[in-house]
């Protein structure tokens, strides 16, 4: 197998963390500012001109829109503009909430399947299942019609307090079954899971920074504390930020005193700091973090803090690099501009912003040049770009730009890539293999009555199984490639069983059993703080 083919899921899964950090902004959890301006506009003149005079129609909304965002990519990556119709379905990751029936479902086999009826919403209360099928929206066929997501959210999402008729496929049913679900605020949650990973050590995920998470995150803790947490392991992979006040919280939580948590500072904004204020819920335990690539914005705030102040380990890779504060303008006609206003700051005084002075397309291209330069792989191949050296309270050397160097390096694991497992998950295979086998035996796989029971009581191999699946759905075997994958792919095939029965605790449950970094970050927290391994 060649080496670019040996690399591309993992090109992929980066690309996908770097379009998700680059949309997502730091500010203030606080309202949009509006601004009026005077003078020329030569940019409305020649869009005038265009409407009047060009020799083509051509639609002057698209174009404006195009322009803009042309425009901001001038000024940084980060600047950027969202049109009215876009702007609530950008805010909703952030705002911890969405109006509507309450279930996360995924598109299997042409038919919208409940992953998971989400607590508290109506659906839940009404009695909807993972594994049901929904087959029709009000009088709207759904199955068997090529349906796609922006479609299941148009029929499905709402005004609170509007009505909506789905009929449902149940397997083990033959007739369709008819609710009529009220719709309501439904919340979104931005932390994952949080668990006991043995007797003493505690593990939350957190995936983004939005109005709730701090909330949840001190909901985490204290649920923790009482099953005798004395150490904590937060994960922070593949976050891509969020509000700056979720992440001053947060670190707040694991700081003592007043210490400085991040500055900010731009041209036109004075510097403003943000401390530690009031008595944390784990000041003193042992703590860990894990970062990497798609660790951006936010999550380098809080990691940031967390080891200049060598508050604990950072274990992982180096994160995205995006040092850079948006903060929200509203226009006239309703559209936002989020415009970068300043820089935030680590308190050794570092900013680790990286290079964009290239232009936008080398700035969404750097996280594969990681790859290729062989970075991923080898501490060795880091490159710093500015050698100028700061200090952790305890007298450690840190540097700036380019993103958090963590304190112990876990190279990407590429040992089971291979092209039959990006041609399987790219077809979903293993997310309709798991839902057929969740159809047949989801009373019998009830019986292990917890995620751990489930991870250390179902020990069957399903691989066999899944390759005929495969085969039978055109992926042709390939020996070589199934040996190289086999294990990882009968691993995320028991993880989603278990995401289908006890939902993210579950999925997290099996597969943190074989993660490289969490298993490393476990080590390092028995250690106390080690030397760090940065370049």
């Amino acid at each position: 197998m060649d080496n670019k083919t040996k690399w591309q899921p993992f090109i992929y899964g980066l690309l996908i963390a770097a379009g998700i950090a680059i949309g997502i902004w730091l500010k203030p959890a606080t309202g949009k500012r509006s601004l009026m301006f005077g003078g020329k506009n030569k940019f409305t003149e020649i869009l005038n001109l265009i409407q009047q005079a060009y020799v083509d129609t051509v639609n002057v909304d698209s174009l404006e829109e195009e322009t803009l965002n042309a425009l901001l990519n001038k000024l940084d990556p980060h600047s950027v503009y969202i049109p009215a119709k876009d702007l609530q379905m950008a805010n909703e990751q952030l705002e911890g909430n969405f109006e509507g029936i309450g279930v996360e479902f995924s598109i299997l086999n042409d038919t919208i399947m409940v992953v998971s009826p989400i607590e508290g919403g109506p659906s839940k209360e009404l009695g909807i299942q993972a594994g049901d099928r929904i087959v029709k929206v009000d009088t709207i066929p759904v199955a068997g019609v090529g349906i796609i997501n922006e479609q299941v959210f148009k029929l499905l999402r709402g005004p609170k307090g509007t009505k909506v008729k789905v009929e449902i496929m149940r397997p083990g049913h033959s007739r369709p079954l008819t609710y009529e679900i009220i719709r309501n605020t439904i919340p979104i949650y931005s932390v994952d899971v949080s668990m006991m990973l043995n007797n003493k050590t505690g593990y939350i995920k957190i995936s983004r920074f939005a109005a709730d998470t701090h909330k949840e995150f001190t909901a985490a803790i204290e649920k923790l504390k009482k099953q005798n947490m004395q150490q904590l392991i937060i994960d922070l992979r593949g976050n891509p930020g969020g509000y700056l006040s979720a992440a001053t919280a947060i670190a707040d939580e694991l700081l003592d005193d007043d210490k400085l948590i991040v500055f900010t500072k731009g041209r036109a904004q004075p510097r403003s700091e943000y401390n530690a204020e009031r008595k944390g819920l784990f000041e003193t335990g042992k703590l860990a973090v894990l970062i990497d690539e798609g660790s951006a914005s936010a999550s380098e705030i809080l990691s940031g803090a967390v080891q200049d102040w060598d508050r604990g380990v950072l274990v992982g890779r180096r994160s995205f690099g995006k040092g850079l504060v948006q903060e929200p303008f509203e226009l006239k006609d309703g559209s936002v501009v989020r415009l970068t206003v300043s820089r935030y700051y680590t308190p050794s005084g570092r900013c680790i912003q990286k290079p964009y002075h290239d232009g936008y397309e080398a700035y969404e291209h750097e996280l594969l040049d990681r790859m290729d330069n062989g970075e991923l792989k080898d501490l060795a191949q880091v490159k710093i770009t500015d050698t100028t050296t700061y200090f952790t309270s305890g007298g450690r050397k840190v540097y700036s730009k380019g993103g958090i160097m963590p304190d112990c390096f876990v190279p990407v694991d590429t040992t089971y890539f291979s092209t039959y497992l990006l041609e399987a998950m790219s077809q979903s295979l293993p997310n309709r293999f798991a839902a057929n086998y969740l159809d047949m035996h989801r009373a019998e796989l009830m019986k292990y009555g917890s995620a751990n029971g489930f991870n250390k009581g179902f020990q069957k191999d399903l691989l066999n199984e899944f390759v005929l699946f495969a085969s039978q759905n055109n992926l042709q075997r390939n020996e070589a490639d199934i040996k190289r994958s086999g294990k990882y792919l009968t691993q995320t095939i028991k993880a989603l069983i278990a995401r289908g029965l006890w939902r993210d605790n579950g999925y997290f449950t099996v597969m943190n059993t074989s993660d490289k970094v969490l298993q490393k970050a476990l080590l390092e927290i028995e250690k106390g703080f080690p030397v760090s391994s940065q370049p």
